[in-house]
């Protein structure tokens, strides 16, 4: 439908080395846009993405750099446009997680947290926004978690849990300074997901629980998020702004 369609468009994917930025980058693709893959070439990854992007006929650049440093995003995106053309849309899903008792976290290991998953949206969205101001017009999805809006039970993470609260605000916060400007901003929160990281044999039986727990009776797939991401980036929501979209297989209900 072309109310899907993203020909022409150019899109950014932090974090698209694998699980939901991957499967969200070569969703993009599908729908017609070429793809920059922002993250850690190290890490591996983004070179596989940019080569399922190639296999669909369209434009993939692996692009290095950091959330967490103005400096690099802004070179990224430089780059990007160079190599592609005007970014129009971008997803900012790099984020880190994990669980320790609040009575025992440290400083050190909040401040890492709230460092990619808070502030590294953040530098990603003003960085972003930068360049599609300008020209009135962008959209620009933020990867956060149905842990924003519940406490997953069983799970201390109050770090997490609060980081990702902060980036559903902020992206509201976001969209309505730039509504007047052609510059769309939601959310995208997923609700148990099967990432690599959940897929490990060690926590089986942790999944268990988590399909058990969710109405639909089992764990989303990476790929189900891009069907809410081709919507948000797309013309089909086009009157769609500040919005948190949850999927979570009803997770939330119960």
């Amino acid at each position: 439908m072309k109310l899907f369609d993203l020909s022409g468009e150019i899109a950014l994917v932090t974090g698209a080395g694998s699980g939901i930025g991957q499967a969200i980058a070569v969703g993009l693709a599908e729908a017609g846009a070429d793809i920059a893959c922002f993250g850690h070439l190290s890490k591996g990854g983004l070179e596989e993405t940019v080569a399922k992007i190639a296999a669909l006929g369209r434009r993939g650049l692996a692009v290095p750099g950091s959330v967490t440093s103005k400096m690099e995003l802004e070179t990224g995106i430089a780059c990007i446009e160079r190599e592609l053309g005007p970014l129009t849309i971008a997803v900012n899903n790099a984020g880190v997680a994990n669980a320790t008792p609040a009575e025992t976290l440290s400083q050190e290991a909040w401040e890492k947290l709230y460092d990619v998953n808070v502030t590294g949206t953040f530098l990603s969205c003003q960085t972003e926004a930068a360049v599609m101001l300008p020209r009135r017009r962008g959209a620009i999805i933020n990867i956060a978690s149905m842990s924003g809006s519940i406490v997953n039970r069983g799970l201390t993470q109050a770090h997490y849990n609060s980081s990702k609260a902060a980036v559903i605000h902020m992206s509201k916060s976001l969209a309505m300074e730039w509504a007047d400007r052609g510059l769309r901003v939601n959310v995208i929160s997923p609700g148990y997901t099967l990432t690599p990281m959940n897929r490990r044999p060690e926590v089986a039986e942790q999944i268990k629980v988590f399909e058990r727990d969710t109405p639909m009776g089992r764990m989303a797939t990476p790929e189900e998020m891009v069907g809410p991401a081709v919507f948000l980036a797309s013309r089909a929501s086009s009157f769609v702004t500040g919005i948190d979209l949850i999927v979570d297989g009803g997770f939330v209900c119960w």
